[in-house]
């Protein structure tokens, strides 16, 4: 470990030049006492460090030197995949390797696009996570992958969304993030399905390996999956009247489906409200993600829907009308 630190020290002060002790702990995720040692140790190498006393201080490399030691390895060459998402490479444990890629890869540049890629990483970040929820702990993350990586055969404890615990014996072919939630794709008896992975209670990766299937391709794997799952999701449409207020919301909280109903929309009244029609999950689920929508919101149609609203709208406004605790 400390031969990696060692290396990403050198690579730091060749790529961006004099940096204090400070700076370099933070970078390195040391100790300013670990980076004073590490620096001695450069030295005592024949790493040329010059120490620059002052306000303006700090350490740098002597004018000239350059290191040729920017090979990079299977897991850093493999890591740079995952360099536009900072957060999912340290779910994967691969965030200390991800950095080192990422400093061979400056070393490796002429100076004009090194520059330039340094640029880049400040001025663009992508963030793969959902808004307005906590991340999900995925201690199992680390073991798929490297199941998934060395097609290592998977033994699971896995909890189904009724809360039933069941053991499963899993091929897996490949892990995808969506809004921020880690799914695995793999060949469980004849079929391919896909797990989420906060949901392994438990996880054994045996000894013995599998085969993929022959021309099985991840990606075209989960887009149709996810055309066929929210195909299944949507049962009706809702005839909607909705205010100005509401059609800002609607895409934020119906995601794609609100923003393709605004698309649709009728020409606005006089009020500036407008008629759209939303594909909905069933009449409980509706109910409830209508009523989100508060004062800003009539449902006119279908019937029963209409019908159920104003049912839930009913007993809101009795329990409302009492007094609090009775």
């Amino acid at each position: 470990m400390r031969a990696d630190r060692l290396l990403s020290l050198l690579l730091l002060l060749q790529n961006r030049g004099r940096m204090t002790a400070p700076e370099l702990a933070a970078e390195l995720e040391v100790s300013i006492r670990t980076v004073y040692r590490d620096i001695e140790a450069l030295s005592a190498s024949g790493v040329p460090v010059r120490a620059d006393r002052g306000p303006a201080g700090g350490y740098r490399l002597m004018d000239g030197y350059r290191t040729r030691l920017t090979g990079l390895t299977d897991a850093e060459a493999g890591s740079l995949f995952l360099a536009g998402a900072p957060g999912p490479a340290r779910d994967l444990g691969l965030g200390a390797v991800l950095a080192t890629a990422q400093l061979k890869l400056q070393a490796a540049l002429p100076a004009e696009l090194a520059d330039r890629a340094r640029r880049v990483q400040d001025r663009f970040h992508l963030d793969a996570s959902g808004w307005f929820r906590d991340a999900e702990p995925v201690p199992q993350l680390a073991p798929v992958a490297r199941a998934a990586w060395e097609q290592r055969v998977l033994r699971v404890r896995y909890r189904r969304w009724g809360g039933e615990v069941v053991h499963r014996e899993l091929h897996p072919l490949g892990l995808v993030l969506k809004g921020g939630i880690w799914y695995l794709v793999a060949l469980g008896g004849e079929a391919v399905r896909t797990y989420r992975i906060s949901r392994f209670v438990a996880v054994d990766t045996a000894e013995e390996d599998f085969e993929r299937p022959d021309g099985f391709d991840l990606a075209g794997y989960w887009e149709e999956s996810s055309r066929r799952m929210e195909a299944a999701r949507y049962q009706g449409t809702a005839r909607l009247r909705i205010s100005p207020r509401a059609q800002r919301l609607l895409p934020m909280q119906f995601g794609a489906a609100g923003a393709r109903a605004l698309e649709g929309a009728e020409p606005p009244d006089q009020e500036g409200w407008v008629r759209v029609e939303m594909p909905v999950e069933g009449q409980a689920i509706a109910v409830s993600d209508l009523l989100r929508l508060g004062t800003e919101a009539e449902v006119l149609g279908p019937p029963e829907l209409r019908e159920a609203v104003t049912r839930a709208v009913a007993v809101l406004a009795e329990r409302y009308a009492a007094s609090p605790g009775t």
